[in-house]
């Protein structure tokens, strides 16, 4: 699963490289072996936040799991990125909701105090903050790791998922310049397909049919409570 956190975050970067090519841009600094660094620890930043972000709603997903939910919850996370995957420019808008506008306005405000402070940690900071902004494709990948229903898997889905961002937005910050309208709707075409494949493979693991990628759901009875684990092949 973690490859295709890789592939949905680069082939994200096409999407969000419209909201966050300004913010990268605006990461300054001359272009020598700091100038890297700074790059390197603002993208390790909204990773980590990616990452942090995964680590509590896979355990939100973890909870779900013990209550005996599992199975049908993995088919139902597989549904809901099939439907993200075909709309996930629609889900931009959520920027838009009265209740996530304060959250808009503060991460803006962040991010403003830390660009003008400077330094290594101001750098790691914007980063951090800017993997607070709503974006689509962040909502498809956090659904993804609820679906993973572990925290520990939750947070190295999202760290990959950002990690495979970085590849176009360094290019950017060297490049000085976005990327052509025509490469990005080129690459953006495929996000869709890559969305359906990622739920396809939820939907074919809630099944549990005991194979690859589809394993045994096993009902294991504590005392009262009945809990399904995954057990692999």
């Amino acid at each position: 699963m973690l490859w295709t956190a890789f592939l949905l975050g680069f082939l994200g970067s096409f999407h969000c490289v419209g909201m966050c090519g300004p913010i990268a841009l605006a990461v300054g600094g001359k272009k020598n072996v700091s100038f890297f660094h700074h790059k390197i620890l603002y993208n390790l930043g909204r990773s980590v936040t990616y990452a942090l972000l995964g680590l509590a709603i896979g355990s939100i997903g973890f909870s779900l799991s013990l209550v005996g939910v599992q199975q049908w919850f993995s088919i139902a996370m597989g549904l809901l990125i099939l439907i993200l995957a075909l709309s996930y420019k629609k889900a931009d808008q959520f920027m838009t909701i009265p209740a996530l506008s304060g959250i808009v306005i503060w991460v803006k405000r962040q991010l403003n105090r830390f660009l003008k402070a400077g330094g290594s940690f101001a750098f790691f900071g914007t980063g951090l903050a800017n993997g607070l902004l709503p974006c689509g494709m962040v909502y498809m990948a956090l659904v993804a790791a609820l679906g993973l229903q572990s925290p520990v898997l939750g947070a190295t889905y999202m760290f990959f998922f950002g990690i495979g961002t970085i590849p176009l937005l360094l290019v950017l910050m060297y490049s000085g310049s976005l990327v052509s309208v025509q490469m990005r709707q080129k690459f953006q075409k495929a996000i869709p397909y890559l969305g359906v494949l990622i739920g396809l493979l939820f939907i074919f693991r809630g099944l549990g049919l005991g194979m690859m990628f589809s394993p045994d759901l096993q009902v294991f009875d504590y005392g009262s409570k009945q809990i399904e684990i995954t057990m692999c092949p």
